[in-house]
């Protein structure tokens, strides 16, 4: 491990924290343009997910409809109903992606598989960096205001399902995660620049409670007026 991974590692809780625990739960508020643009209602209305740390799983529950929830690995996509009635599925998922722009409508099950690998990769990071697979490398710095934020770019295996194979992801001189800039190869690979802050610690773990994702210009600045997604955290609890 590259001594810049194992440093923003220990200051967000620590490898052995996290490899003693299996799941992780929070409450999402979520709103932005892009659910705008995919032409879904996305309501301001709190939300339960669910992850497991050491294996891409996720669901958020209600989704739709009260009671129901999705139920997401990077092979699947399914919305379940209240009873346990599998209501939707999907198998190979990524595929129903092709020839998709950032105003391409979504239906159900296209919105399910983004939010599960989006809110999957968001929460397990940095962590998720030191999983076998991963490989990692420093870059340039970025300088935000009167800060510098060190660069580490990480090439994702193919298994985990994400917003592109190739991520920047900047820390603060307290090693904390500052910022995480991809391309959203989903939605017309659009360029996004996604920060974190307000942290919290919880069973000693440091995590962000606010999430902005804008689209990204040409030279690497966020369009503040392009605000693509915002996500709100509370509740956070881990099992």
């Amino acid at each position: 491990m590259i001594p810049l991974l194992a440093s923003a590692i220990e200051a967000h809780g620590g490898l052995d924290r996290w490899n003693a625990h299996r799941r992780l739960t929070a409450t999402i508020v979520t709103g932005g343009d892009l659910w705008v643009l995919k032409g879904i209602d996305q309501d301001q209305a709190p939300r339960m997910v669910r992850i497991e740390l050491h294996r891409e799983r996720a669901a958020v529950e209600p989704f739709g409809k009260p009671g129901q929830r999705t139920e997401f690995s990077p092979e699947r996509i399914a919305i379940v109903a209240a009873d346990g009635r599998i209501a939707a599925v999907r198998n190979d998922p990524r595929g129903s992606f092709a020839r998709h722009d950032m105003r391409t409508h979504w239906d159900p099950l296209h919105h399910a598989y983004f939010s599960g690998y989006a809110l999957w990769t968001y929460m397990t990071a940095p962590f998720l960096l030191a999983l076998d697979g991963f490989e990692v490398r420093e870059i340039a710095p970025w300088r935000e205001g009167a800060e510098v934020w060190r660069g580490l770019r990480a090439t994702f295996p193919t298994v985990i399902a994400s917003h592109s194979a190739e991520q920047d992801f900047y820390f603060g001189p307290d090693m904390l995660m500052r910022r995480h800039d991809y391309r959203v190869e989903i939605a017309g690979n659009f360029p996004a620049a996604h920060y974190v802050f307000d942290p919290v610690t919880v069973d000693g773990f440091t995590l962000p409670t606010r999430r902005r994702i804008y689209l990204r210009g040409d030279d690497l600045m966020p369009l503040r007026e392009e605000l693509m997604v915002s996500i709100d955290l509370a509740d956070f609890r881990f099992d």
